[in-house]
C-alpha cells in the first residue's frame, strides 16, 4: 500500500508526515532515517485503528472525483 507523504528539511533534520492519516507523524535525522520511522509510524497507526474497528460492520463508499 502507498501513501502520499509530506517531507520537510530544516536545521535538526527532517520532519514527515502522512496528510490522509491525521496526527501520523515522526522525523529523523536525515532523509532515509525519516522515511523508515515514518513507515513505522503508518504501521502503528493502521494498528491502532484495526483495533478501534473491531466488531464494527465495515464497509466501503464510492466517491466520484
Amino acid at each position: 500500500m502507498k501513501y502520499k507523504i509530506a517531507l520537510h528539511q530544516s536545521e535538526e533534520g527532517f520532519s514527515v508526515w502522512v496528510p490522509g492519516l491525521p496526527g501520523c507523524v515522526s522525523q529523523g535525522e536525515t532523509e532515509t532515517e525519516a522515511l523508515a520511522n515514518i513507515a513505522d509510524a503508518i504501521q502503528e497507526y493502521l494498528a491502532v485503528v484495526m483495533e478501534q474497528l473491531e466488531g464494527a460492520e465495515i464497509r466501503e463508499i464510492e466517491i466520484g472525483a
